[in-house]
């Protein structure tokens, strides 16, 4: 498959309002021909499905509650999300998963928002896009509890320590790296463990707006990420990876088609 999956792309954000379609185009001219956005909460997961209406060969989406907005969950967000996760174009739960770094949300709240999303996931038979920080051990714990009933997900944005990373591989997990791991400074440490994802495992994801990779010369106006920075990232994961580049596009497409039912094309 010679192009590009970005699993995971905030195009519901505020600094895209202006100029989603110019957005989607220059990614798809980048060889990004397939995108996922990311569902954070009811309402932007309900927009992140009307963006894929509108462009339903490119577009893909996620509906869920991310951890610093478990504390806004309801019975009725969780009926909805439900009926969000039936659509054909919402081919994951999440962003879920739990967050004690920030701890926007009360980590109870949290863990009863994760406890939730995981239920759905079995239910509705759809991986899950999650999210993680500072909240490892309770996150593997919660996963290994719910492993037989899943059928699969990626850890987006991995910026861990070895032991999660070992510890989310033996639960079968995909590895979803973003271009933290262009940074010389923060993303030292996930330089060297890139290479132990294993080929079958590894996906490719720009989280834009955010993560705009720091190698990036010259930067975008504003220092905005986008979907069409992702084979920059490509190309430094080859690189640390000692691979063909074209080799490890077509193996992350082949990877993310795999885990979130893609179409190929």
């Amino acid at each position: 498959m010679s192009y590009w999956i970005d699993i995971c792309v905030n195009l519901t954000d505020k600094r895209f309002a202006k100029d989603q379609p110019d957005i989607v185009e220059q990614a798809v001219e980048a060889n990004v021909k397939q995108m996922i956005i990311a569902g954070t909460n009811l309402a932007n997961s309900e927009a992140a499905l009307t963006l894929c209406q509108q462009y339903p060969e490119q577009l893909y989406c996620t509906a869920g509650v991310h951890p610093h907005d478990a504390k806004d969950a309801t019975p009725t967000h969780w009926r909805n999300i439900r009926a969000l996760l039936n659509e054909q174009n919402v081919v994951a739960v999440g962003e879920t998963g739990l967050d004690f770094n920030r701890d926007f949300s009360p980590r109870p709240q949290q863990i009863a928002a994760f406890e939730q999303q995981l239920e759905l996931a079995a239910d509705c038979h759809k991986p899950l896009l999650l999210h993680e920080r500072d909240a490892h051990q309770q996150q593997y714990e919660m996963l290994t509890s719910a492993r037989d009933h899943i059928t699969g997900g990626v850890i987006h944005c991995f910026t861990g320590e070895r032991k999660a990373l070992y510890n989310y591989l033996d639960l079968d997990l995909y590895i979803g790296i973003t271009g933290w791991v262009c940074d010389e400074r923060r993303g030292e440490q996930l330089q060297q463990l890139v290479k132990d994802i294993p080929a079958d495992r590894l996906l490719l994801e720009t989280d834009a707006p955010y993560l705009l990779p720091r190698d990036i010369k010259p930067k975008p106006k504003g220092g905005r990420n986008s979907p069409a920075l992702l084979p920059h990232i490509g190309s430094t994961v080859a690189r640390l990876r000692n691979e063909d580049w074209q080799q490890l596009q077509h193996q992350s497409t082949t990877n993310a088609t795999r885990l979130f039912q893609l179409p190929a094309l």
